[in-house]
């Protein structure tokens, strides 16, 4: 339970992080045709948990309370999408080339297709 509470702490923060991020990029673009503030928040979530795994694995300790608030929850909170590239990531690390790419296939093919799904569903 504890754990949790850990995590929605560390989500409670990221969402923060994100939706002040996200809002400050549209009013300094004035506009964009295109989602800059996404991509920018989806690329900087990838940059934040692969620096701290690595930093946990090889030069600092952190606790697992620490790992689940920032890496979990935080993170979790900010962008999703950091997770899923952690997780493809450490995939083709380890040598799962067939998982890495099925990964990147499946979840970014069937989440279009889900969004189209719900979407359609939802008109």
């Amino acid at each position: 339970m504890l754990n949790m509470l850990i995590a929605g702490m560390g989500g409670f923060v990221g969402t923060i992080m994100r939706y002040a991020l996200n809002n400050a990029i549209y009013k300094w673009l004035d506009s964009p045709l295109y989602p800059y503030g996404t991509l920018t928040i989806n690329l900087l979530g990838c940059f934040l948990i692969g620096l701290t795994a690595s930093l946990a694995e090889s030069r600092i300790s952190l606790t697992p309370e620490t790992r689940i608030f920032i890496q979990i929850g935080l993170l979790g909170g900010f962008t999703t999408f950091s997770t899923f590239g952690y997780e493809t990531f450490t995939l083709l690390r380890d040598g799962q080339f067939v998982l890495g790419l099925g990964n990147v296939i499946l979840q970014v093919t069937i989440g279009l297709i889900a969004v189209w799904l719900g979407y359609y569903l939802g008109q």
